[in-house]
């Protein structure tokens, strides 16, 4: 069955496209016509050593690639695929594989490793191979340290690809135990021990059982510290990597180690090259991330026999940890901000400085005030940036009291650097530090304002004259204007921004135009400043925003008239096509909120919808998000009169329902189809078909990001209650629909944290689509078609009721859902909500919320239900 396949290989690799192109067409054949085949020849391929080394790397990643998928649908097809494979097939593959871990050629070992790991997580879930865990631990007393090395290495990606429930603890203990051997000092070589400890970094998730017991606890912890003092970077490295992970998988088992974990880290800090610090700094990073949510969880109170206490390590540090961190600051590099994404061990030791403040408050501030005093006026240009860097880093954490005092002394200081300073990177860290404290210390909750009347200018006049500076600053200070406006979203009839509106807006205007504003990302920022100035502005100011209308349709008009462009150019047009939909949509909801620039906004209304439908036309197959939600945007604010475009627009949405592959286009497209239905009511039937064709078709495909499911089902309400009781004849696809996912979504126990979440907003958009359905039969003389689902629906509400961990957003919309049910059904539901478990106890648990949103529902249902039981 099997096939030489080593040439075409080779030729998959060519450098001549046309013999590359032929290659690719041969495999992709062989693979069709006779899989089994096909496997079987990749898999000698790889396993035999006289081959080419490049012939056999490929031939293992092609295996890998046949097992398993990013996509979940195509990754579910691949498995079933596998699993109906012959056994006898399986089974040559698979000694083939293991065979590999023998081999001479690295590259081949380590490809292997992956293929395995890939098989065993189709198989040891289904019980199969179940001598795999123990033929690898047997090759790990091998002589040769390559099949050692490649042996750890593949339990690594094992433990990494399976999940720990199909494992049991005997092969846990086994394969810890293999690890943690391979780690320790006593192993000479040094490829034997990284392989050990990058497969315990996978491991860990394995070990709490291990993690339990002190002895073995203390054992493990033991090797992890040992090897962070590897003279081997690598090893150290990876070591550390273990540390972080430990700190937040184990951080209530860590008390007896971390005043050893910190000499650690505090030496490696100081002394080790920069990949080591980095991974010594997150330790710290990650403990911090840690205890915030405890605090966050569970406020400051404590008792002794708390399920998750919080041991305050952070606290205890801080004399050793602050002057440590802030040392790192001094670190900077020459050209840090031109380079996106850089990371280095300032950034680093700022971001944990920053952690630090959160987590303990007001603390922080005594030690590190010191540090920004001494160098803030210095003439070395790292120890000003540095000095200014720990001050911005620590804004978020203590309360406004204690750095209000301390900020009003730095602002005229830090506006006098804004413009003078002759380094660049002061410039940059010094507008960042400005935006932090616009965004933390100011607005209508603070009570001693920072920026009064007398310094509202002198800070406008900075920022906008560093929106010059070079496109690393001006990006910050486009940055600082942003929460300087947003502070003021609350102040009602007057902003003090509003003498400075016009100004600012042409400032902003004119940097979307310099001709490096790609550098930095300082377009983006100029036009989502531009936004949120528009977004907090008054009515004052309306006259303007009416002026700044068509100055924006006219810039997106012109990105419309590009003639061939190159793909680069292309990328650059769309993006910048989305920032002026984005920049449109926020005019349009400014200028549609109140009825007297709405009556003057609609001139442009026409003008505005052509300008989107054509920035659709020229994406073809797929639709810009942006101009998508700005047609939201634009529905809302003209209602019924919208149905005028619905003819042009309609298969624009149609495509973007479509749109499973960028599936972030499909939720948009779902909301808006919401938009549309609260705009044009019972004018969007004549559409109906075409849409609820499509949403059923999205609900049942398992090629859709599950993320866009419960928008749909909300969805489904929207428009049933625009078109009342003409959905009737949707009636017996969506209830189905909705009766199957309720039954899903019921039932929850021992999910983690991101299922109940997704679990809870799929719940809400089942509820909200049968409140709309049931809204919108009310008072017609079909409501007695909804009877027979009633019962289903309140079976549904006892066993969220009965589950007990649904959010407040699930709460408020379940008892608006029973409020609703005997609204509209009337004596027909009275008796069934009677009988209904849990009806009583759900009723009076709202009626007695602190949340004055769920207690108003709770009111309005138990009126509706005193009606419904009193007829």
């Amino acid at each position: 069955m099997a096939m030489e396949v080593t040439q075409v290989l080779l030729n998959a690799q060519s450098v001549d496209s046309t013999v590359r192109k032929h290659a690719e067409e041969t495999l992709k054949q062989f693979q069709e016509q006779n899989l089994p085949g096909f496997l079987l020849s990749l898999s000698g391929e790889l396993a035999s050593e006289e081959k080419p080394v490049d012939s056999r790397k490929l031939a293992g990643l092609i295996l890998k690639n046949a097992l398993d998928a990013k996509e979940q649908h195509r990754k579910f097809e691949l498995v079933q695929r596998w699993l109906s494979l012959d056994m006898a097939v399986k089974t040559q593959i698979k000694t083939c594989l293991l065979q590999t871990l023998s081999s001479l050629a690295s590259d081949a070992r380590s490809t292997a490793s992956q293929v395995i790991a890939k098989v065993a997580s189709i198989e040891l879930p289904q019980k199969q191979w179940p001598e795999l865990i123990g033929s690898l631990l047997s090759n790990i007393h091998q002589v040769p340290a390559h099949v050692k090395q490649a042996t750890l290495e593949t339990l690594g990606y094992l433990c990494e690809e399976v999940s720990p429930d199909v494992v049991d603890q005997d092969q846990v203990n086994k394969i810890l135990t293999a690890v943690v051997q391979g780690m320790n000092a006593e192993e000479g070589n040094n490829d034997v021990r990284l392989a050990a400890t990058q497969a315990l970094y996978n491991a860990l998730g394995f070990a709490h059982a291990n993690f339990n017991n002190d002895m073995e606890r203390d054992f493990i912890m033991r090797v992890v510290c040992e090897a962070t003092l590897s003279p081997e970077v690598k090893i150290r490295q990876a070591a550390f990597e273990c540390l972080v992970s430990i700190s937040s998988t184990y951080y209530e088992k860590l008390a007896p180690y971390i005043q050893d974990i910190f000499n650690i880290t505090a030496k490696a800090v100081k002394e080790d090259v920069e990949p080591v610090a980095l991974q010594a700094i997150e330790f710290w990073s990650s403990i911090c991330d840690e205890e915030i949510d405890i605090l966050e969880d569970y406020g400051g109170d404590f008792t002794a026999d708390s399920d998750v206490p919080c041991y305050y390590f952070i606290k205890q540090a801080l004399p050793a940890l602050v002057p440590m961190l802030l040392e790192t600051l001094l670190k900077q590099e020459e050209d840090q901000d031109q380079d996106e994404g850089a990371w280095n061990l300032a950034m680093a030791g700022g971001t944990c400085l920053g952690l630090v403040a959160r987590t303990v408050g007001d603390d922080i501030v005594p030690l590190v005030m010191p540090f920004i005093q001494e160098n803030i006026a210095k003439p070395d240009w790292r120890q000003r940036e540095a000095a200014t860097y720990a001050f911005g880093s620590i804004l978020e954490g203590p309360s406004p009291d204690k750095l209000t005092p301390l900020v009003n002394v730095a602002l005229n200081f830090m506006l006098t650097a804004l413009t003078k300073d002759p380094n660049s990177h002061v410039k940059d860290t010094t507008a960042w530090t400005l935006g932090r404290i616009f965004e933390f210390l100011h607005g209508s909750t603070v009570e001693t304002p920072i920026i009064t009347p007398a310094n509202c200018q002198l800070i406008i006049t900075v920022l906008l004259q560093s929106m010059k500076d070079a496109p690393n600053v001006a990006e910050k200070a486009c940055g600082a204007l942003y929460f300087l406006a947003q502070g003021y979203e609350d102040v009602g009839a007057s902003s003090p921004l509003t003498p400075y509106f016009q100004e600012i807006v042409q400032s902003l205007l004119t940097v979307t135009h310099r001709e490096d504003a790609g550098e930095s990302r300082l377009r983006t920022a100029a036009y989502e400043t531009l936004n949120e100035v528009v977004r907090c502005s008054t009515d004052e100011t309306a006259p303007m925003v009416l002026q700044l209308a068509p100055i924006i349709m006219t810039e997106l008009h012109q990105t419309l008239e590009g003639t061939k462009l190159s793909s680069d150019e292309r990328e650059k047009q769309s993006e910048l096509q989305g920032l002026l939909c984005g920049c449109l949509q926020v005019i349009i909801q400014k200028l549609g909120a109140s009825e007297a620039t709405k009556f003057v906004f609609m001139q442009y209304a026409d003008q505005i919808m052509s300008l989107f439908l054509r920035v659709f036309a020229c994406r073809s197959a797929t639709v810009h998000e942006e101009a998508m939600l700005a047609i939201g945007a634009l529905a809302y604010a003209t209602g019924p009169d919208f149905a005028k475009y619905m003819p042009e627009f309609y298969k624009y949405l149609e495509m973007g329902l479509q749109n499973f592959e960028e599936y972030q286009v499909c939720a948009v497209t779902v909301g808006v189809v919401g938009d549309v239905c609260r705009a044009l009511e019972d004018k969007i039937l004549p559409y109906c078909d075409g849409i609820m064709t499509q949403l059923l078709k999205d609900l049942s495909s398992n090629q859709l990001h599950r993320s866009v499911k419960p928008p749909i089902f909300s969805c489904l309400g929207d428009i049933a209650l625009a078109i009342g009781e003409n959905f009737e004849k949707y009636l017996m696809y969506a209830m189905p629909m909705l009766q199957s996912a309720a039954e899903l979504s019921a039932h929850t126990s021992g999910a983690d944290d991101e299922m109940i979440e997704y679990t809870n907003l799929l719940r809400n958009g089942i509820l909200e689509a049968y409140s709309g359905i049931f809204q919108g039969f009310k008072n017609s003389p079909k409501t007695q078609l909804l009877i027979p689902y009633a019962p289903h629906i309140l079976q549904f509400l006892d066993s969220i009721y009965m589950e007990k961990d649904m959010d407040d957003v699930v709460m408020k919309t379940a008892i608006g859902v029973l409020g609703d049910l005997a609204d509209t059904l009337g004596s027909n539901a009275g008796s069934l909500i009677q009988q209904s478990l849990s009806s009583k106890d759900f009723l009076n648990e709202c009626l007695s919320s602190d949340d004055h949103l769920i207690k108003e529902s709770a009111e309005w249902a138990k009126l509706a239900i005193s009606r419904a039981i009193s007829v």
